[in-house]
């Protein structure tokens, strides 16, 4: 093998690795992803890395080109050196690695999976700090990759460093990286010379010079394949890999034949090699005797190309039936019984046309995959199974399904374009096809065609299937609640709804939704009431149940919803359920007035968000800042739903703006938002802009908009009949009346709801009425229960507005200790409610997706920040002092 490439030139980066290892060493974990081209010097600055950790225990893991397709690949050859510790794991937490491994059965959780493999890290790390070096990243199966990403982001309180070497597509762009540029000229020169090629012609020097672009493994390659030869215009890589082909010009049949078999196994296992290698006949020990003099390879305890180029260069280069039988070979000596999927991939790039046995084998490989988690490998699987197909319609149902896990691993382009194969004659499958088409464009960005797809699906199959053909109306709309996008879109599925076939048993959700917007509140809500106390609607729409139960103003069918969904997603462990719950608690909170559940719950729902890779959900944080006044946190956040090109839910922002702006007493900018949360006229949404549209419209003076909108909002409340629809009316009302006795009525509807802003704010509105009707000693009672209400609740801005109001009767409010005014994150508030509550570091642990020994670490600010140094200390805390003023 080639001696290790000399590291000239590399001050920068050597000095980050440098850093990173020695901050592991002391108990400050990290990881560092080193970008560049191929052959820019990435293995040898893992090298570096390796030759610096002594005091280390290195593990090892490297991507493959040829093992995308199997779930927990690369984990698993990380683990394996670790696997010793598993029986200090818990026993959920061995269960998940050995479930991910294969080596037990039951259904992956990737979450349970990463914390388990931090757990594994964690024990290792005791004893010396743990180094992972994971090489040619940007080939990593998706399963691993997730898990990879997972633990380097929860390791900063560990003893453990994490280096990954990658392409710039490797998909890692979560992770701190490093782009490994060039050398320069002179770099380039010393290198050179490093390697024993300052002697060379100058005018060829200087060609390998222009001609490599800095790139160190072509400097040191090109001389040896091609530097004499005439300019070549090809890529650079391409070049590198036909020079480590030329090495092979001069091999015997033999050792070409043994490094092809090498090339075509991803596992590197010598002893599946040699069983291959007689499988075909071939000459082992002076095949690789001769193989090894090439410098292509290493035959060791695992085979080892000198670079990945080297290996693809190989396996490119072998005639396409020499490739086909070293997969043959590879598949009879592979295990059936302990490695099914790879020996069936195996046979799969053997085969040379359809082949209808092995489609199914494939097809079931599939299975295996997803039911391991690896949605990425079923796709992989079930694309090749459509390939080889003869039957249409098997080769259709791979196609969609292999679309369905591409779309489930977030590989939305990729899932388009798989879908434009599918050749779809009758109804159903072009139904199957548009539902398809929806749902990727829901996930995508930039596209707005979500809901014409799936209502065009439901037009296709409505004389086919009426009942199928009715859900597609409402997947239409539970898919644009779901992803954000729900402003204007009820309009347009109801709309088209209304010729739908009829229900086939009483009237259900969507005979509810079209009678709401054809006759009315009057007339629709008794069939909304209806329809959202049958609860097997719960677990097939909840995110269309929480906003029916909210356009009633219904906070108790609000509530039950919201635990159904929090019980069920803890018990099915359903992460997306558990998100849309969290946020659900998150906007319960905010509605009742209790800042701190809303702040834990996000803070759940963002660490869930993270542990996915995927944005958080952003409407709890507009409503929650909106409540408190923060103008400037809240015009940040209105930004960065705005530009975020998700669409999340262009409604939240204009209703948060609106409240915002109402408290901070910015009347013409909470008009113009109100306006804007009413226009579409969403569920919920719509309806619970109308107050405050009422109340800015009022004091701009603009009477006739109020009182448009306090029709619309009354339409909307009297037929609910719930105190709290009933009381908000009753205030819009007295602000546009002026009558004391509705400003009465407000108060007395509102006196024992859990809405505490809804009271808070009726108390402020006959507050200020009362003052400036001259009856300043009653407008002091008023003023200071909405002062005490606004306080208590966190809203910053209307308690602002209620001790100035306050102070016009010449009376000073007063105000809240100065022991209350702490600066806790999110994450930290919901640790220390947490903590407050009894839980150990474990649970808090799990809880968050953290490692225990990250908790303590926040706690110890946490004790900073509060002045105390103790749990106890922390339990007997009042509630409202933890959260205080936590961002």
């Amino acid at each position: 093998m080639p001696t290790p490439q000399p590291l000239v030139g590399r001050t920068d980066e050597i000095a980050a690795l440098d850093h990173l290892v020695a901050a592991a060493r002391h108990g400050d974990g990290g990881a560092l992803v080193l970008h560049g081209e191929p052959g820019i010097g990435k293995s040898a600055l893992l090298d570096h890395v390796r030759r610096g950790a002594t005091d280390f225990r290195v593990v090892e893991a490297s991507g493959s080109e040829f093992e995308t397709e199997l779930p927990f690949a690369a984990l698993h050859q990380l683990c394996v050196p670790v696997l010793g510790h598993l029986d200090e794991l818990s026993a959920s937490h061995r269960e998940a690695l050995q479930v991910a491994f294969g080596l037990g059965s039951g259904t992956p959780d990737l979450f349970r999976i990463g914390l388990a493999t931090l757990d594994l890290l964690t024990c290792a790390a005791r004893r010396s700090p743990v180094l992972c070096v994971i090489d040619d990243a940007h080939w990593l199966d998706d399963a691993s990759a997730k898990a990879l990403t997972f633990l380097a982001r929860r390791i900063t309180a560990e003893p453990v460093a994490m280096v990954f070497a990658a392409r710039d597509d490797s998909g890692l762009d979560a992770l701190p990286g490093l782009a490994v540029p060039g050398l320069g000229d002179a770099d380039a020169r010393t290198l050179l010379a490093v390697d024993g090629l300052a002697t060379i012609d100058p005018r060829v020097r200087d060609r390998v010079l222009a001609e490599a672009r800095g790139n160190p493994l072509a400097l040191l390659e090109l001389p040896k394949s091609g530097g004499f030869a005439p300019p070549d215009t090809s890529s650079l890589p391409s070049r590198i890999e036909r020079g480590f082909v030329s090495r092979l010009a001069g091999l015997p049949a033999g050792a070409r034949s043994l490094l092809t078999l090498a090339s075509a196994d991803p596992t590197g296992n010598p002893a599946l090699l040699w069983a291959a290698a007689r499988e075909l006949g071939a000459e082992v020990a002076a095949g690789a005797g001769a193989a090894e003099s090439s410098g292509l390879v290493e035959f060791s305890t695992r085979v080892r190309f000198c670079h990945p180029l080297a290996r693809s260069a190989v396996y490119r280069a072998a005639p396409a039936e020499e490739r086909r039988r070293a997969h043959r070979a590879l598949a009879s000596v592979t295990d059936p019984e302990a490695d099914p999927d790879r020996r069936v991939w195996h046979l799969a790039q053997a085969g040379t046309g359809p082949d209808d046995d092995l489609a199914a084998e494939l097809a079931r490989s599939a299975s295996r995959a997803q039911a391991r988690g690896g949605v990425a490998a079923a796709a992989a699987f079930l694309e090749r199974a459509a390939a080889l197909s003869l039957d249409p319609g098997a080769r259709t149902g791979h196609t969609l399904a292999a679309v369905r896990a591409k779309l489930g691993a977030g590989a939305t382009d990729a899932a388009a374009e798989l879908l434009t194969t599918v050749e779809a004659q009758d109804d159903r499958t072009l139904a199957k096809v548009d539902t398809l088409r929806g749902q990727i464009a829901f996930a995508r960005h930039t596209d707005d065609n979500g809901a014409d797809f799936m209502l065009r699906a439901a037009r296709r199959v409505a004389a086919l299937d009426p009942e199928w053909s009715r859900e597609c109306f409402l997947d239409a709309l539970e898919a644009s609640l779901l992803v954000g996008r729900a402003s204007g879109i009820m309009d347009t599925v109801v709309r088209q709804a209304r010729s739908a076939p009829p229900a086939p048993r009483p009237p259900d959700i969507l005979d509810a939704l079209i009678l709401l917007t054809t006759e009315g509140h009057r007339a629709a809500v008794p069939l909304l009431q209806r329809v959202l106390a049958d609860s097997p609607m719960w677990t097939r729409r909840p995110a269309l149940a929480t906003m029916v139960a909210a356009e009633l103003w219904d906070m108790g069918s609000h509530a039950r919803i919201v635990d159904w969904l929090m019980g069920t997603a803890r018990e099915t462990g359903s992460p997306h359920t558990l998100r849309l719950g969290l946020a659900q608690v998150a906007m319960t909170a905010v509605l009742t007035g209790d800042p701190g559940k809303a702040m834990s719950a996000i803070a759940e729902e963002e660490a869930i968000a993270d542990a996915l890779g995927v944005p958080s959900l952003l409407y709890p944080r507009l409503h929650l800042t909106a409540l408190r006044g923060r103008r400037e946190e809240g015009l940040a956040l209105f930004e960065r739903a705005n530009s975020s090109g998700i669409g999340q839910m262009t409604a939240n922002v204009h209703w948060a703006a609106a409240v915002l702006n109402n408290g901070l007493a910015d009347y013409p900018a909470a008009l113009a938002s109100a306006r804007q949360a009413t226009e579409p006229g969403d569920l919920f949404l719509a309806g619970v802009a109308l107050p405050e549209l009422v109340e800015a419209a009022v004091r701009c003076g603009e009477r006739e908009a109020a009182m448009s909108a306090l029709e619309s909002l009354t339409e909307r409340t009297t037929p609910s009949g719930t105190p709290w629809g009933l009381g908000v009316t009753a205030y819009a009302r007295a602000l546009v009346t002026g009558v004391e006795n509705d400003y009465v009525e407000a108060v007395r509807l509102l006196a024992e709801s859990p809405l505490v802003p809804y009271r808070a704010r009726a108390h402020l509105l006959y507050g200020e009425w009362l003052r400036r009707e001259g009856r300043r000693r009653d407008a002091r009672e008023h003023l200071r229960a909405a002062h005490e209400l606004s306080s208590g609740a966190g809203m910053e801005a209307y308690t602002r507005r209620a001790a100035d109001e306050l102070r016009a009767t010449g009376e000073v409010a007063r105000g809240r200790s100065a022991s209350g005014q702490v600066e806790l994150t999110l994450q930290e508030v919901h640790i220390a409610r947490l903590v407050a509550t009894g839980a150990t570091s474990k649970e808090v642990a799990a809880r968050l997706f953290l490692s225990p020994r990250t908790v303590d670490a926040h706690l110890r600010n946490i004790f900073r920040k509060l002045g105390i140094t103790s749990r106890r200390q922390l339990r007997d805390l009042p509630d409202p002092e933890i959260i205080g003023t936590g961002r």
